[in-house]
C-alpha cells in the first residue's frame, strides 16, 4: 500500500548554512518536506547528515538560514514557541539512547511524566501501547541489555512515539543491524507512515533503506559542502547525471 502524500508543506529548510566556528559543514541547503512524506537525507560519511538533523531538532543553531515548521520559523521563535514545536517531534538516535538502568516501560514513561498530567497507571498503559505498536508487546519490564540491537531500536522508537508526534526524525536507524532486522525496521517505518500519517525525516547511507522507504531525498556532497541533488531516490538513480550521486547510489552494482 502506498500512502497518499498531503500536498501541504510540513517542513521548509531555506538557505541553511551549517558550521562549527570557521569550519563550514554545508551551505545553501534548501528543501521541503510534505506532510506524510518519508524524506531521506543521504550522502557519504562526513557530509553533515547527522549535523543537519541536529539543526532541525534544536540541538545546533545554524550559521544562516531558516528551519520552518507549519509556517513557524524555529530559530526565530521564542523559547516557549520552540518548546511547543519540539513537543510535536520524536527522535530515534543511532543507538536507541535508552537508559540502561530503566525498564522499557520506565524509559517510555520519561517524556510522559515530564510533559503530561497522566497518572502512573495511565502512563504504564500508554507505554504498553507504544511498545505493542512497534512489535514489543509484553516487553514492558525488560531492560535494554536483554534485547537484541533491532529490539532496542524499536524500543527507542516506542519512546519517540510517546507524545504522539507529528514528525519523526531517525538518525541512521539501520546502523549496526543485520539485513533482516534492518528490513523489519524499514517495514515498521512504512507502517507508521501509513497508519499514523506522521512525517518522517530519515538520515541514512544504507541503500536498501533509501530505496525501500524514501519518497523524496536530498544528497549532501562532502567535497563541495553543498547539496547537489534531490528528488525520489529511484528517479535520481535513473536520471541524475552527477557522477558522485551515481557512485553513491550504485555501490551495490560496483561490488558485483
Amino acid at each position: 500500500m502506498v500512502a497518499k502524500i498531503d500536498s501541504a508543506v510540513h517542513i521548509d529548510v531555506a538557505g541553511l548554512t551549517m558550521a562549527y566556528g570557521a569550519n563550514l559543514i554545508q551551505r545553501d541547503v534548501n528543501f521541503t518536506v510534505r506532510r506524510g512524506e518519508i524524506f531521506v537525507v543521504m550522502g557519504g560519511s562526513g557530509c553533515g547528515k547527522s549535523t543537519l538533523l541536529r539543526h532541525m531538532v534544536g540541538l545546533l543553531r545554524p550559521a544562516a538560514g531558516r528551519v520552518v515548521y507549519n509556517g513557524a520559523s524555529f530559530w526565530d521563535a521564542d523559547d516557549g514557541q520552540r518548546a511547543a514545536l519540539l513537543r510535536g517531534m520524536g527522535i530515534l538516535y543511532q543507538g536507541g539512547a535508552l537508559w540502561s538502568s530503566m525498564t522499557l516501560s520506565e524509559n517510555i514513561a520519561l517524556p510522559l511524566e515530564a510533559y503530561t498530567s497522566l497518572s502512573a497507571s495511565q502512563i504504564r498503559e500508554v507505554a504498553a501501547l507504544k511498545l505493542a505498536l512497534v512489535g514489543l508487546a509484553g516487553f514492558e519490564d525488560y531492560y535494554p541489555a536483554s534485547l537484541s540491537g533491532g529490539m532496542r531500536k524499536r524500543a527507542g522508537l516506542a519512546r519517540a512515539l510517546a507524545l504522539d508526534p507529528e514528525i519523526l526524525f531517525f538518525d541512521e536507524p539501520s546502523a549496526g543491524l543485520d539485513p533482516v532486522s534492518a528490513r523489519q525496521l524499514d517495514d515498521l517505518i512504512l507502517s507508521l507512515r501509513d497508519g499514523l500519517g506522521v512525517t518522517l525525516v530519515v538520515v541514512t547511507h544504507e541503500l536498501a533503506s533509501i530505496f525501500a522507504i524514501g519518497d523524496n531525498s536530498i544528497f549532501l556532497d562532502a567535497a563541495g559542502k553543498t547539496p547537489i541533488a534531490g528528488g525520489h531516490p529511484r528517479d535520481l538513480l535513473e536520471n541524475c547525471r552527477d557522477a558522485r550521486v551515481q557512485c553513491f547510489l550504485r555501490r551495490g552494482e560496483l561490488k558485483e
